[in-house]
């Protein structure tokens, strides 16, 4: 009898245990994704980033290289469905919550902890919305974290091996998106600031580093070769003041809105347990990194969710932080029970505004009765959607507008008819819908589509979508409008009359230059 209480004790550790936790959580979050990730429509990067995988370069001129070697990948994998193209960020998704898990128990956490991590992590309405959608930011979290995993094993168990696979992930990060520089720096300020900048006196540190800056140079040389074109983008974005402006407190509002209220407490107590707790001051660089990050965003104007891969860490610093305290004094542990059921019935009032639960009017409806107002990241977002729904609706219609136009034209013209998009959104959805209208490629002068020029075409005839009349005139011999594009969940720029222009003033690949647009 006691043999088989105690199998039964082993069996319940072996399926309740912290990882197994973090496992449980992993496949829910896969789940939800797939569930969910196909029930709107391609948004307007998705549909730049497959272009950008039909050139496949070392670099670009607004992200780095890996999203489109991903958008790619999913395609000759997968096909072309929404939830091909979104099934690497559901996984990425997925992993962010079981890297949480790993950092709990490297913490020192138990079940509780992990519990706690994990819900925040999973419940937290800016990763539903990014894990979602195909793009740089589900996967960003990814090597943010693995980076601290392998920090703090590199510092815990006093192992300098791991900063080799501390500098894999952060070549890899940098492969993904530029702001893993950001991170990097702030990294290696908790590490000067604290005794363990002991780490700069191993060997092991330095190669990887040198792993990081090998995997990343690919992209630097490219970014050499094209006048630094990132650099470029990012100037340009601070100059015409596309992102709206926030102050440090409203920078900070957005990031309690992001995780959800009533998540604050945990990972605001993850700050404190770097700094301020017996066992988490071991990791104190980590506090370090996340003030010295959140001091560089507000410094460089970032949009609000760029600080978001940081938190699953202080997530998980805080879970164990309350873990000990509930322990400690038995007056608080209702807080065991309360904090989850909150955190919980909270996810579920905002996940319709997040994840595409909902018919999309029925979603408006449901804001308007719960109070939400879409907030503003981009000046010209004008929709009552957030932006991450909005910029997936009317790209199709679009492209049936513009093939009725084209197809008005006879054989011989169409021969010459070049379709010239303001932006990347349009160009991408020509492309990518236009195949089933027997529509050609777009050009476009707006980021990488301006790299890939003309594509042949004179400017005898263009039709122009996203453009005013009064600027086409300015390069046309004469335009005509068309057809008006008004879907009515679009923001405002993507509302307009099909232009017909007919003879650039002179030839289209010599004025090309001067039509570049990088923002």
């Amino acid at each position: 009898m006691k043999q088989s209480e105690e199998d039964n004790s082993v069996l319940s550790s072996k399926w309740f245990s912290p990882l197994a936790i973090g496992l449980y959580y992993a496949v829910l979050k896969l789940l939800l994704h797939f569930i969910f990730n196909s029930y709107y429509n391609y948004f307007r990067d998705e549909l730049y980033y497959l272009a950008c995988g039909e050139h496949l370069a070392w670099g670009y001129p607004d992200h780095a290289p890996m999203v489109a070697l991903m958008a790619k990948t999913s395609r000759v994998l997968f096909g072309e469905s929404l939830f091909s193209l979104r099934f690497f960020p559901a996984v990425a998704g997925a992993l962010k919550v079981f890297i949480t898990a790993l950092l709990v128990k490297e913490f020192g956490g138990g079940r509780f902890a992990t519990f706690l991590a994990c819900l925040c992590v999973f419940c937290a309405p800016v990763y539903l919305a990014i894990d979602n959608l195909m793009a740089m930011n589900a996967v960003e979290p990814v090597f943010w974290m693995l980076c601290v995993y392998f920090g703090c094993l590199a510092i815990k168990r006093e192992n300098p091996r791991y900063w080799l696979w501390f500098g894999l992930f952060a070549g890899l990060g940098l492969m993904n998106k530029h702001s893993m520089l950001l991170f990097g720096f702030s990294f290696v300020v908790g590490l000067l600031l604290t005794k363990e900048r002991k780490a700069f006196l191993s060997i092991y540190f330095w190669l990887g580093g040198a792993i990081a800056f090998l995997i990343f140079l690919p992209n630097i040389i490219w970014q050499f070769q094209n006048n630094f074109a990132t650099l470029e983008v990012l100037q340009n974005v601070q100059k015409i003041g596309k992102n709206v402006a926030m102050s440090p407190f409203g920078f900070f509002g957005t990031q309690i809105l992001a995780l959800l209220p009533v998540s604050l407490p945990v990972w605001i107590a993850g700050i404190w347990y770097f700094f301020g707790n017996k066992e988490g001051k071991r990791f104190r660089l980590l506090g370090i990194c996340y003030l010295s990050l959140f001091a560089l965003m507000i410094y460089f104007g970032a949009k609000d969710y760029y600080l978001v891969p940081i938190y699953p860490m202080l997530l998980a610093g805080g879970a164990v932080w309350w873990e000990d305290l509930l322990e400690k004094i038995r007056a608080l542990r209702f807080v065991k029970y309360a904090l989850p059921i909150l955190i919980f019935l909270l996810f579920l009032v905002l996940l319709p505004v997040v994840l595409p639960v909902l018919p999309v009017e029925t979603l408006i409806s449901y804001q308007t009765a719960i109070g939400f107002r879409p907030p503003k990241q981009e000046v010209l977002h004008d929709s009552p959607l957030q932006q991450f729904y909005s910029d997936q609706f009317g790209w199709q219609e679009m492209v049936e507008t513009v093939a009725e136009v084209y197809n008005k034209f006879s054989p011989e013209e169409r021969e010459k008819i070049g379709i010239y998009a303001s932006n990347y959104g349009e160009a991408g959805a020509i492309d990518f819908f236009g195949r089933e209208y027997g529509l050609p490629k777009a050009i476009s002068r707006h980021q990488s589509y301006f790299l890939w020029g003309p594509r042949g075409y004179t400017g005898e005839v263009l039709i122009m979508l996203g453009t005013s009349k009064e600027d086409a005139e300015k390069i046309c011999e004469s335009v005509e409008e068309k057809t008006e594009v008004n879907h009515p969940y679009s923001d405002g720029y993507e509302k307009y009359k099909i232009l017909i222009c007919r003879n650039t003033k002179k030839p289209l690949p010599e004025i090309w230059q001067s039509l570049k647009y990088w923002d």
